[in-house]
């Protein structure tokens, strides 16, 4: 018996890996956590038992795996983009290595991958920004020393942001003095969703744009000049010399 964590993707069902699809088709027991997670996603399954965990606590999800596991019985332990980003697990896995319970990682699509096709741009461009730095804003989790906005914005690397957009316009305010009013941003709401929803502006704008939307959350901030840039050096990987 197997706990399979699996990352379903961002949301568009065609996104979850050949892996993961064929996991989620033979275990006969699936959580998943439908709040984020499309029931497309699930299509085709075969499971006896079929739990969405948007409503349970850590107590109640570690039950059901121990449960499956005296059954005998492999779970599909279904999140949303890559399980590893911002998907909980830790404290699932820290709970059943205590119990003795198998387990295994199956990555999936980002969500910041998905916003960078959704956007039409590569995130890293040389001469532009070589570095991509997923963070989130600081609500009822605090951020670790030396990982607040001002500390990481000071590298004026590409930024993914999770998790702010109700905070949008504090975020733009802490970014501004090392970006500058005129770089690009973008918010992404449920990206590759059939929903999905963009705005684009800059610094100086972005906050007033939003506000004309109902994006409030699910969303991912993302900003840089590799955003709207056109002005930068070729690679070296298709170079003649």
């Amino acid at each position: 018996m197997t706990v399979y964590f699996i990352g379903a993707g961002p949301g568009d069902p065609e996104l979850v890996t050949v892996k993961g699809q064929r996991l989620i088709q033979r275990c006969p027991v699936i959580l998943y956590a439908g709040s984020l997670v499309p029931d497309a996603v699930l299509t085709g399954h075969a499971a006896e038992l079929v739990v969405n965990t948007a409503e349970l606590d850590l107590d109640a999800i570690v039950r059901l795996l121990a449960d499956a596991h005296a059954k005998g019985q492999d779970v599909a332990r279904v999140h949303s983009g890559d399980p590893s980003l911002y998907g909980a697990i830790g404290e699932q896995i820290r709970r059943i290595r205590a119990l003795d319970i198998p387990y295994e990682i199956v990555p999936g699509v980002t969500a910041t991958a998905a916003c960078a096709a959704t956007l039409g741009c590569e995130l890293t461009l040389p001469g532009i920004s070589q570095t991509v730095i997923l963070t989130r804003y600081a609500t009822k989790t605090a951020m670790p020393a030396g990982e607040q906005f001002a500390d990481l914005a000071r590298h004026g690397a590409t930024m993914a942001i999770h998790l702010g957009v109700r905070h949008l316009a504090r975020i733009v305010d802490e970014l501004r003095p090392h970006y500058g009013n005129d770089c690009p941003i973008a918010v992404v709401y449920r990206a590759s969703w059939p929903d999905e929803e963009r705005v684009t502006g800059t610094l100086a704008d972005i906050v007033d744009k939003v506000a004309q939307t109902d994006i409030a959350r699910t969303a991912l901030i993302l900003v840089g000049r590799v955003l709207a840039a056109d002005a930068f050096d070729e690679s070296t990987l298709y170079s003649p010399d």
